[in-house]
């Protein structure tokens, strides 16, 4: 038999909110719907949800915005509470332009507004940050899912990003638990017998990708089951990812 993978929604998951134990409730939910964790899987989980069972989510009008951010705002047309919990959740502003504020985060992502955002929360004046430690938290939920399905999987939690010269937006990982985020096919040959010298591929990123299709945006299906792919197992997270300084020729 060829290759297969299965992707499968993990649906029936409530609204989620600050303590929430979501990685039993993902567990709970996969085996109500009769599509249980099992080894070797891969469980895929929006960050949204991530954020909020941290209690990860502000409301603007707790938020003092600086003269800076307020200046930010007047140019850009922007809420300057918003543009100060973008900047506090940022290391450096990498481009400001027709009111897109492009960030380098403290973990190191480069994305739009910190990765702030407002949508998929109920009310208005609140947002919701990126996890603190997003592989601290795809580690929390894959030892839960080893505690209560006995079960060893992988587990990446995505967001949503941009990319320059596409248009579009698509999940990358940005947490990683289990496997290793990168498959690195330097030193092996390919179908002709030509020796691969820089081929190394983001598997996680394609995986967080691939698992959005069955997940749809306006769903509010927040996690997915990735069966079927033979993934190398890792502990480094997703900070493989991340290209350094010296060699990030755009920088």
């Amino acid at each position: 038999m060829p290759d297969q993978l299965s992707i499968t929604a993990i649906e029936g998951l409530p609204e989620i909110a600050a303590g929430d134990d979501l990685g039993q409730m993902i567990v709970h939910a996969a085996a109500s719907q009769g599509t249980s964790l099992k080894n070797g899987d891969v469980l895929v989980v929006a960050q949204k949800v991530v954020s909020k069972a941290e209690g990860r989510v502000l409301k603007l009008e707790d938020v003092e915005p600086s003269p800076f951010a307020r200046q930010i705002g007047l140019l850009n047309d922007r809420d300057p509470r918003l543009i100060e919990t973008i900047l506090k959740e940022s290391r450096r502003i990498v481009r400001m332009d027709k009111g897109v504020l492009i960030t380098e985060t403290h973990h190191g992502f480069v994305c739009a507004n910190s990765g702030v955002d407002a949508s998929n929360l109920p009310g208005d004046g609140t947002v919701c940050l990126l996890p603190e430690h997003p592989d601290e938290s795809a580690q929390r939920i894959r030892a839960r899912v080893r505690e209560l399905a006995a079960a060893e999987v992988a587990v990446i939690v995505t967001d949503t990003f941009g990319r320059p010269w596409r248009e579009g937006t698509t999940e990358v990982a940005i947490g990683v638990a289990g496997m290793s985020a990168l498959q690195d096919y330097r030193g092996t040959t390919d179908a002709h017998g030509h020796l691969l010298r820089v081929t190394v591929i983001a598997i996680a990123d394609e995986l967080a990708s691939a698992a959005d299709l069955a997940r749809k945006k306006t769903s509010g299906v927040p996690a997915v089951i990735v069966r079927g792919f033979q993934y190398e197992t890792g502990d480094e997270g997703a900070g493989p990812l991340i290209r350094g300084p010296g060699t990030d020729i755009f920088r």
